[in-house]
């Protein structure tokens, strides 16, 4: 046993991310994975083609921390400057940078709650304070709320858009409003990890935001509509002054060169990747139609999940889609989310739901 016992003051109050579990096996042989919001389809044939063309020199070889490829197909994808951009392992990696970068010790963070799970730890570890503002009756942002709560110590706010794990979204004009109350010496940023999966009509535009405040800056990811999570590559687009601060506090060659090169790929086939969008957007309807009818409370979602305001009723649903070879994200007494799967997928959480009795279905 290791004789070190003197940690960082603090770091007891930091929870280890907790990963979306494994899917066991369904009494027909079946494990269905939808616990981490992952995309359910293979990689497209054109990105898996360039994988293996970069391959031989992608593994001896340090990649360019500047990506200069991908940097430039992002500048032109969004017609912003090369400057804007900071990229790391994933957005949730950028997030880290951003804290890292605008917050210290005694500084407040603050983000909706319950909200993306690594908010709270990233902050933690920062040695920042999180300010976790609750949502709304609705599961949504209470961005009036959040308004009320900065203070003379908040230096940067996250609004998840659409708001993970509940699947909500604000609207231009709330996020108008709440623009017009944060002093301009407060970074927003607006984190669009599912953004392609959101066809609300009155949402926001982080980009737009973007042009229009020195205030804000835009996180996003190549995990969710691109299928790359396991290469780990994300984004913000931010003030240069914001980004360049960025990359002071990034982990040198965090992104691969995999992961640039997929990126790129991804990017040149977005057509094809949309089909797939479109897919999964049809898709969380009709498992959000199929459970409600089931007599379900399902929270309207624009990502590609569906949120279970279960309560206490949370732990027992889990296990009883467990019993199906069914993985789900629980968040005791509060509710579940499960992840849009392929078509065969969703039908088994269907018939699972109806089978166990899930919520307030008949039983």
């Amino acid at each position: 046993m290791s004789k070190v016992t003197q940690f960082r003051p603090g770091l007891e109050k930091v929870a280890a991310y907790r990963a979306g579990k494994p899917a066991p096996v369904g009494p027909d042989g079946r494990s269905v994975k939808l616990s981490s919001n992952e995309n359910p389809y293979a990689p497209l044939p054109s990105v898996v083609r360039r994988l293996a063309e970069a391959l031989p020199e992608s593994i001896s070889r340090y990649p360019s921390i500047a990506a200069e490829p991908l940097t430039a197909a992002l500048a032109t994808r969004f017609g912003v400057a090369a400057d804007n951009l900071a990229l790391g392992s994933g957005s949730v990696e950028v997030a880290a940078q951003l804290i890292h970068a605008l917050a210290g010790p005694g500084d407040e963070v603050m983000f909706a709650w319950r909200s993306f799970e690594a908010y709270p730890i990233l902050v933690r570890v920062a040695g920042a304070v999180p300010v976790e503002v609750p949502l709304d009756a609705d599961a949504r942002h209470d961005l009036s709320a959040m308004a009320d709560a900065i203070t003379d110590r908040t230096r940067l706010i996250f609004v998840c858009n659409p708001n993970n794990p509940t699947g909500t979204v604000v609207t231009e004009a709330e996020l108008e409003a709440f623009m017009a109350r944060v002093p301009s010496d407060v970074l927003v940023v607006v984190d669009e990890a599912y953004v392609h999966f959101d066809v609300a009509a009155d949402s926001p535009s982080g980009i737009d935001f973007f042009r229009r405040y020195d205030n804000v800056a835009v996180l996003h990811t190549f995990s969710k509509a691109y299928g790359l999570a396991g290469l780990r590559v994300g984004y913000a687009i931010a003030p240069d002054a914001v980004a360049e601060a960025l990359r002071k506090v990034a982990i040198p060659f965090a992104v691969t060169r995999l992961a640039q090169e997929a990126a790129v790929a991804s990017l040149e086939a977005e057509g094809e990747l949309q089909v797939r969008i479109d897919e999964m957007v049809l898709e969380r309807d009709r498992l959000t139609a199929a459970l409600r009818e089931a007599g379900v409370t399902v929270v309207p979602s624009q990502a590609n999940f569906v949120w279970l305001p279960l309560g206490e009723d949370t732990m027992a649903a889990a296990e009883g889609l467990e019993r199906h070879g069914i993985s789900a994200r629980a968040f005791a007494g509060e509710g579940v989310r499960i992840s849009i799967g392929d078509p065969a997928e969703n039908d088994l959480v269907i018939a699972a739901v109806r089978a166990e009795g899930i919520g307030s279905a008949a039983k």
